[in-house]
């Protein structure tokens, strides 16, 4: 798209927005750092990286000198739950819509000021709080949900305790799991889902931590169940995420044609493989295992619950190690509840500890792009891609990322061309 184009598309006014950062070190997909650097943005997309700005900008443009500071892409979180106002996922089951959203509010633009200017919600958000976000109603980063997780009776999506029998039917909208059983059962859910505006279809394929009656090693549903909800996703032109953790969990969605794996914690060589040979992809979620350990009773987890994170953060980052070194697709997620979402920048040092700065920058940026299914217009800066920037005061790959865990290292956050942060 060229110059004219984006100023045409970049906004519906005579006049368009314009903003020039001036003086950048733009950090690349490929991890190469090239210094003095021009970004112009018209509207929301990018019009022009590279050293000479062009002379035939937007009538009114606003100009900062960036003064070397290191420009990345908007940042990409492929596992969040926005409504997790609570780390007790029960009381979802209990709290008025009203309430969760006001609070799920707070824990968007918290993340948006972090520098994520996307994030896939693995259960929970709706369309009406995805929409909010986007016509600006409530500040956040761009939101691809997929409604609520598909879940079996007493699978990782049934918050209802072993003493209650309430039909899972009455469980709000913004709960993160809805039940459903049989083959029929969960091709109405996930065609009800997909009508409701659903990016993905979530599956709950073995037990969980954060639910109350069920074990990690549980399997949940069967695969003619799976198979169903990958086709209906197939039909219609999406994909299924599932949350897995053991070897026999994964192994049993690859083979289902699953395209990504959340946490996959326990998995082998043999899971590797799959992921490799059917190109799909792995979301470890390191940091909600090390902040449920430190504080998770604390935040209002049952301590049964918390008990079930034994070892995970260590079988976690040796599976991200031999996932990494056999060049698997590692998307960055961090799967935080309640008070813990604030860290969820600590997942970058988690990472770094197995893998290279490099690989960790390019899983929340260029990685989760071909997940999400939006390569060119998110994870890049570059022509024709959304303004989605971060400017950080230090460089993150040589630094480890202190820059961004650093809120005063974060000098600017931008999405779709407005200027969302900013320290002079």
């Amino acid at each position: 798209m060229g110059l004219q184009e984006l100023q045409a598309a970049g906004d519906e006014q005579e006049v368009v927005r314009g903003l020039l950062l001036r003086n950048c070190n733009v950090i690349s997909e490929t991890s190469q750092v090239a210094s003095g650097v021009h970004v112009l943005i018209l509207g929301k997309r990018i019009a022009y990286v590279g050293p000479d700005p062009p002379t035939e900008a937007a009538t009114a443009v606003e100009t900062i000198d960036i003064r070397g500071g290191y420009v990345i892409p908007g940042l990409c979180d492929a596992h969040v739950h926005v409504t997790a106002v609570s780390a007790n996922l029960h009381d979802l089951l209990v709290l008025p819509s009203s309430l969760v959203t006001a609070r799920a509010s707070v824990i968007l633009e918290d993340m948006l000021m972090r520098g994520f200017t996307t994030v896939r919600d693995a259960g929970g958000c709706d369309w009406g709080l995805a929409k909010a976000v986007e016509e600006g109603t409530i500040r956040g980063p761009r939101v691809l949900f997929c409604g609520s997780a598909l879940s079996q009776t007493g699978g990782h999506g049934d918050m209802r305790l072993r003493g209650e029998d309430r039909e899972p039917s009455c469980c709000p909208t913004l709960a993160l799991g809805r039940v459903c059983d049989g083959v029929d059962q969960v091709r109405l859910a996930a065609r009800e889902e997909l009508r409701r505006g659903a990016h993905h279809i979530k599956i709950m394929a073995s037990g969980g931590v954060s639910s109350p009656t069920d074990r990690l090693a549980n399997l949940q549903f069967s695969a003619d169940e799976i198979a169903a909800i990958v086709e209906e996703a197939r039909h219609a032109g999406t994909y299924v995420c599932a949350h897995a953790y053991t070897a026999a969990a994964v192994k049993r969605c690859l083979e289902l044609g699953v395209r990504s794996i959340e946490h996959g914690n326990l998995i082998d060589m043999e899971c590797i493989d799959l992921l490799k040979q059917t190109g799909s992809f792995l979301v470890p979620t390191l940091v909600t295992y090390d902040r449920i350990k430190r504080g998770g009773e604390a935040s209002g987890m049952p301590q049964d619950q918390v008990a079930k994170v034994s070892d995970l953060l260590g079988k976690g980052l040796e599976a991200l190690n031999l996932a990494d070194k056999e060049g698997v697709n590692i998307c960055f997620g961090s799967d935080l509840l309640g008070s813990m979402h604030k860290h969820q920048l600590e997942e970058f040092a988690l990472r770094c500890r197995v893998q290279s700065p490099a690989r960790v920058l390019r899983s929340a940026t260029t990685t989760c792009a071909q997940l999400f299914n939006m390569e060119g217009e998110i994870g890049i800066v570059a022509q024709g891609a959304f303004a989605d920037l971060v400017v950080l005061r230090t460089n993150p790959l040589t630094d480890n990322f202190f820059s961004l865990s650093d809120p005063s290292h974060i000098l600017m956050v931008v999405k779709e061309g407005s200027i969302i942060k900013r320290i002079d």
